[in-house]
């Protein structure tokens, strides 16, 4: 029995597999990777799908929200039918189709100072999709504090940011040395108020989804020190380098 599953397992992940940077060991270390995804929106849905067809073994999903019907062109996890539905659920349900072997946890909270050290204590990785600069500061500093690898996403218009942080690594900076709380507001990410074309959401939730995968396999050249800015109206993209703040809390 456990060798008709593993053959079965070889033929799921065969494409990954042959690659030379993946391989038998890779794919292991894939299934027993444990990620947390904040935010079951047009960022987390494509991280969630690609991690879960990757193989990873265990995610977590924060969430609180109802599927709108204003969701439905970026947010590719959720069906008009879902509509009025908390996303969490709806979200295992279509993980759970996808690749059974994904052990899903769901967490149908809004993230705070209380209850998120009982949560990201479990998972190695984490993936910001919220959409608010409150929870990204908010993870930016637990993620700090227990030295764990977030990987960072934002979207507007048609335009994307991705930022990656290994604090393993005391060197590098964090978000507070990129984005000042001063000097931002939440209006920058509102998809209401700004607007989002729905396939800058997927991209962007695609390329993170690929920073975990590399993270975890320790392949490539990631983007610890830096952000990843695309313009997708024009298809302009810049990797620029992030210099630790004065006085920052990573100091």
């Amino acid at each position: 029995m456990k060798s008709q599953q593993n053959k079965k397992i070889i033929e799921r992940f065969s494409r990954q597999i042959v690659l030379k940077d993946i391989g038998i060991l890779g794919q292991k270390k894939i299934l027993s990777s444990k990620v947390l995804i904040i935010g079951a929106g047009g960022l987390g849905s494509p991280v969630a799908e690609y991690l879960s067809r990757a193989g990873i073994g265990s995610l977590g999903i924060v969430d609180d929200d109802k599927v709108s019907l204003s969701n439905l062109h970026r947010q590719s996890l959720y069906y008009t039918s879902d509509i009025d539905k908390f996303k969490v659920k709806i979200a295992k349900d279509k993980i759970n189709k996808i690749n059974p072997n994904t052990k899903v946890t769901i967490y149908k909270i809004r993230l705070n100072n209380d209850n998120f050290k009982k949560i990201i204590i479990n998972y190695d990785y984490i993936v910001d999709g919220s959409d608010n600069f409150a929870t990204k500061l908010l993870l930016n500093d637990f993620c700090l504090g227990f030295k764990k690898i977030l990987v960072t996403g934002a979207i507007s218009k048609f335009d994307g940011h991705i930022l990656t942080f290994d604090f393993k690594n005391k060197k590098i900076p964090c978000l507070r040395c990129f984005f000042q709380e001063s000097n931002i507001s939440d209006d920058l990410l509102s998809c209401e108020s700004e607007g989002i074309l729905g396939t800058v959401a997927g991209i962007i939730g695609t390329i993170q989804a690929n920073e975990v995968l590399k993270k975890i396999l320790n392949i490539g050249t990631g983007l610890d020190g830096y952000i990843f800015i695309l313009d997708l109206l024009h298809l302009n993209f810049r990797k620029v380098k992030l210099k630790k703040r004065k006085n920052c809390i990573c100091r």
